[in-house]
C-alpha cells in the first residue's frame, strides 16, 4: 500500500489483542523426548543393521573447501564394478547408488573401491529362514561372528610428511614467476605455432 493521490492517509492499528495471537511450543521437550524414543525403538527393531547406509568418500565443492573429504550422495556405477558389486544388489545391502556422478580422478575412484571392498568383507547376510539360505547369503561361522552397527569412517588420504628443512632450490623458486609463465605459454601457445611454421615457410622459399 503505497500513498497516491489526494487520498485519505493511513489510519494503522496497532491495539489488537496480540496476545490471543501468540503461537507457545511448551511441548517441545517432550516432542524431543519422543522422537528420541522413537529413534531408538526403530533401531532395536532393525536388528544388526548398520545404522546408516554406505556412502562415498568425495571432495567439498569449490577451490576454497577441495581439501576437505566428507561423506557425498552415492556411489558410481564404475566403482561398483569394480568392486564386483551389482546396482540392484548394492541397494539391497545398505550402499546408496548415485548414477548422475562421475569420477574425475583414479585416486578418488580407487578410494571408493576399497571403502567397497571393506564394507563387503565386513558385511554379513542372515538369511530369512534359518535353514533355506539363498544365493548371497551368509553361512556357517559368518553367522556367529561378533557384528558392529558402526558405519566405516571417511579415510585419510592425505600423505602426511615429517618436517624438514627447506631446501636452497625451494627456498630459491618463485611460484608466482613459474605461475604466470605456464599461463602465459598456455594462452600463446596458438599463435605461436603459427609464427613458427610461417618463418619456417619463409626460410624454405629464401633457400629456393
Amino acid at each position: 500500500m503505497g500513498f497516491a493521490h489526494n487520498n485519505v492517509l493511513h489510519d494503522n492499528h496497532f491495539r489488537k489483542d496480540w496476545q490471543r495471537r501468540v503461537r507457545t511450543w511448551f511441548d517441545q521437550p517432550g516432542r524431543k523426548l519422543r522422537r528420541r524414543q522413537a529413534r531408538q525403538a526403530k533401531a532395536s527393531t532393525l536388528g544388526v543393521r548398520p545404522l546408516s547406509l554406505l556412502r562415498p568418500a568425495v571432495r567439498a565443492q569449490t577451490i576454497r573447501y577441495n581439501r576437505k573429504v566428507r561423506e557425498g550422495r552415492g556411489f558410481t556405477l564404475s566403482e561398483l564394478k569394480e568392486a564386483g558389486i551389482g546396482r540392484k544388489e548394492a541397494k539391497s545391502i545398505g550402499i546408496v547408488v548415485d548414477h548422475r556422478r562421475t569420477n574425475l580422478s583414479e585416486e578418488g575412484k580407487k578410494v571408493n573401491v576399497e571403502r567397497l571392498r571393506e564394507y563387503k568383507a565386513r558385511l554379513i547376510v542372515f538369511p530369512r529362514k534359518a535353514g533355506k539360505p539363498k544365493k548371497g547369503d551368509s553361512t556357517g561361522d559368518d553367522l556367529t561372528a561378533a557384528t558392529t552397527r558402526s558405519p566405516i569412517a571417511i579415510p585419510d588420504v592425505y600423505v602426511h610428511e615429517a618436517p624438514r628443512k627447506i631446501t636452497s632450490e625451494e627456498r630459491e623458486a618463485k611460484a608466482f614467476r613459474t605461475l604466470r609463465d605456464a599461463r602465459s605459454t598456455a594462452r600463446y601457445a596458438g599463435i605461436r605455432k603459427v609464427r613458427a611454421a610461417k618463418k619456417e615457410e619463409e626460410e624454405a622459399a629464401k633457400k629456393k
